[in-house]
């Protein structure tokens, strides 16, 4: 028998190993402590939290609000970008105005786009696997989170998608959500992981490097740095939520941990901009 460690032996009785973790708060716990919940299985602190539990039919129409939503959105504006080839299409009005453009963040001021960029796609393919990953990962992420902090994660990791586009291609119009997706994968991956689920059974570490394999296939096009930053930035926004969770601080410091990683990653694709428009047009 190995050496029973602090990681390994429930939080309640430190003489008895076990390899079930709270799915609310990450401690570990024995058969004793552990109850069993729609949720997933909860030590006797979290068990007694009044926090709604979510059932299957409340998963499908409360739950995944914010998902649904975002699919909507990207949904409209690729129907309004007129965009309807099945591989990269070309540019369009849509594509000038909000797309993620060095030049025209700083110091052209239009920081929308750090933003707005994430909501267009060029084509029929890229949307429509954006949107089919979108909606499995949100699925899978809205429900445990919450619908606010899952909108926090999904908008930092655009962010950190736009900072990470634009620190390796500056110069050129990038669009599309994927840098929030690679997001959602990667806060996916650590979720995973602190609730004791092997996220390479579960098949979402081999979808992450699929998809980044894919990613660095010669002639697609594809925004390398988006997808880097993105997984980066939604690994730390979840490594954050754990250990707040973990430590059991108060719920709103995890929109402050969110804001922060998305404010960093504005501030960076900002300067970024700027320096990349200095050199490029100096």
């Amino acid at each position: 028998m190995g050496t029973v460690t602090e990681e390994t032996v429930c939080y309640r009785h430190p003489s008895r190993e076990t390899a079930v973790s709270c799915s609310n708060c990450g401690r570990p716990i024995c058969t004793e402590c552990m109850t069993s919940t729609p949720v997933g299985m909860r030590c006797p602190e979290c068990s007694k939290d009044r926090t709604k539990v979510h059932t299957v039919r409340s998963m499908n129409t409360v739950v995944t609000t914010v998902t649904v939503a975002l699919i909507a959105i990207n949904a409209v504006l690729f129907l309004g970008s007129g965009q309807f080839g099945i591989g990269s299409s070309g540019g369009s009005q849509l594509f000038a105005r909000l797309g993620l453009f060095g030049p025209a963040i700083d110091p052209g001021g239009e920081y929308w786009r750090l933003v707005t960029s994430g909501f267009l796609h060029a084509g029929l393919l890229h949307v429509a696997f954006n949107m089919y990953l979108l909606y499995v990962l949100g699925q899978m992420l809205e429900g445990p989170l919450g619908s606010k902090r899952f909108a926090g994660l999904y908008f930092a990791s655009l962010l950190a998608g736009s900072f990470g586009a634009l620190l390796l291609e500056p110069l050129q119009t990038t669009v599309g959500a994927s840098g929030a997706v690679f997001g959602l994968m990667g806060a996916a991956f650590f979720q995973m992981r602190a609730r004791g689920i092997d996220p390479f059974a579960s098949g979402i570490a081999p979808l992450i490097l699929f998809n980044l394999a894919f990613s660095f296939i010669p002639g697609l096009n594809i925004s390398i740095g988006g997808h880097l930053g993105g997984l980066v930035g939604g690994a730390l926004c979840a490594l954050a939520l754990i250990a707040i969770d973990k430590r059991r601080l108060p719920h709103w410091t995890g929109y402050v941990a969110l804001a922060t990683i998305g404010l960093v990653s504005a501030v960076g694709a900002v300067l970024v901009s700027a320096n990349a428009t200095n050199a490029g047009f100096g």
